[in-house]
């Protein structure tokens, strides 16, 4: 990796040789980088003005997708085969993380400069750069579309980073798109292919009690104490380990812990917030269960004018490709050829793949050039590493859509 210290050098274009197809990626990438699309923080319009110009010059089919509200939250690009099959798609996101400490930065956050081959700013990693290339394939694809199986949808999506996935959720709810039989997410990392992650389920807990005055000779048992005295039950929590071929544990976490206001007085509620990240052997249900268990332990122990109350917020379920399953089969096949090693991993955090397996659509996610600064400062991305990721995604998708044995 390179260091960031003493880089004076600061060009608009690329370092080294590179093709007109890649030159053509990378403009489109600062393009977007020098258009701020900060999750919840900036306006969308313009890095998606940015996308349709470039679109729209190469003669694309694209329209863009809105949520409940009438609000913009993806790009659609669908290229239509000439040939019956099954429809894949990439997603990447062109929203991103905010910009922290402006003043920890190097160098703008929106500069979009390419230095020493990294191409830098918010976003270069995850995902304007997948974005770019993903637009590059589906150009290249479109040229020759009376060749192709099925189709290829490219999912650019300005909801990612809220946790919300309005642009997935959209495309899933068009009933003009075609659903994808398997979805390959442009995340950044070229040593790994995310074939799978734990599911989530997360609640809401509001502890109750009898309220009164701090300095009161009276005893009482506030919601705070309360609270402790469950997170002290959950945190003792037996979970089962790894089992079978799904390689990692569940995993418990107390997120947000609130109640009280002010000194005086004893409160009558304190919220907690908690975080199960599940696997096939520990699911919802299970979770659902611990948590009851534990309430009803509490409830038990240290009684309250009104029970414990569980909220259930979200949860998706875990999941887990075989290797020689699609898409996984054919962008590890592409990493091969182009003598990458690659390994399949299963992650711990959750993405739009849950989402996605949800609805019974296999994904892939995590595999791309390497990168610095991930949702921190001086974030830049490896563009040496672009000819050969490039090559890797567009093997694979030409796989898909013209393999007749490749089913989904």
């Amino acid at each position: 990796m390179h260091k960031r210290e003493g880089v004076t050098r600061t060009t608009r274009g690329h370092s080294g040789p590179m093709s007109p197809e890649y030159t053509e990626v990378i403009e489109l990438a600062q393009a977007l980088i020098r258009r701020p699309s900060r999750a919840g923080i900036d306006d969308y319009g313009p890095v998606l003005a940015a996308l349709e110009d470039w679109l729209g010059a190469r003669d694309l089919p694209y329209r863009r997708l809105y949520d409940d509200e009438g609000l913009p939250v993806a790009l659609l690009v669908e290229v239509a085969g000439g040939r019956p099959g099954p429809w894949w798609a990439l997603d990447a996101c062109v929203d991103t993380a905010p910009y922290g400490d402006e003043g920890a930065w190097s160098f703008p956050p929106d500069c979009g400069d390419v230095v020493d081959g990294w191409l830098r700013g918010r976003g270069a990693a995850d995902s304007k750069l997948a974005a770019a290339m993903f637009c590059r394939i589906a150009a290249q694809l479109h040229a020759r579309a009376g060749d192709l199986r099925g189709g290829l949808a490219v999912l650019l999506d300005v909801d990612e980073h809220t946790g919300g996935f309005g642009g997935a959720r959209a495309y899933l709810a068009d009933t003009a798109a075609v659903r994808p039989a398997g979805v390959m997410i442009g995340y950044p990392g070229p040593d790994e292919v995310v074939v799978g992650g734990r599911g989530l389920w997360r609640a809401t807990i509001a502890v109750h009690a009898t309220s009164g005055h701090s300095g009161s000779s009276r005893r009482a048992v506030g919601a705070v104490s309360r609270a402790a005295r469950l997170v002290q039950f959950l945190d003792k929590a037996e979970l089962p380990g790894p089992e079978g071929e799904f390689p990692l544990p569940p995993k418990l976490t107390v997120t947000s812990c609130h109640g009280g206001d002010g000194f005086s007085v004893v409160p009558d509620l304190c919220e907690l917030g908690i975080d199960i990240r599940t696997t096939p052997a520990f699911d919802a249900d299970a979770a659902d269960a611990l948590i009851r268990r534990a309430v009803a332990e509490l409830d038990a122990l240290l009684p309250a004018p009104r029970p414990t109350a569980i909220t259930p917020m979200a949860s998706w379920p875990p999941y887990r490709l075989t290797e020689d399953q699609q898409p996984a089969a054919a962008l590890l096949e592409a990493a091969a050829r182009e003598g990458l090693t690659v390994r399949a991993k299963t992650a711990g955090p959750s993405n739009i793949g849950n989402l996605l397996a949800a609805e019974g659509i296999p994904a892939t996610a995590g595999f791309g050039v390497r990168y610095e600064g991930l949702h921190g400062r001086d974030e830049r991305a490896c563009l040496a590493d672009l000819p050969k990721v490039h090559a890797v995604y567009e093997q694979a998708v030409l796989h898909l859509l013209t393999d007749s044995s490749a089913p989904p």
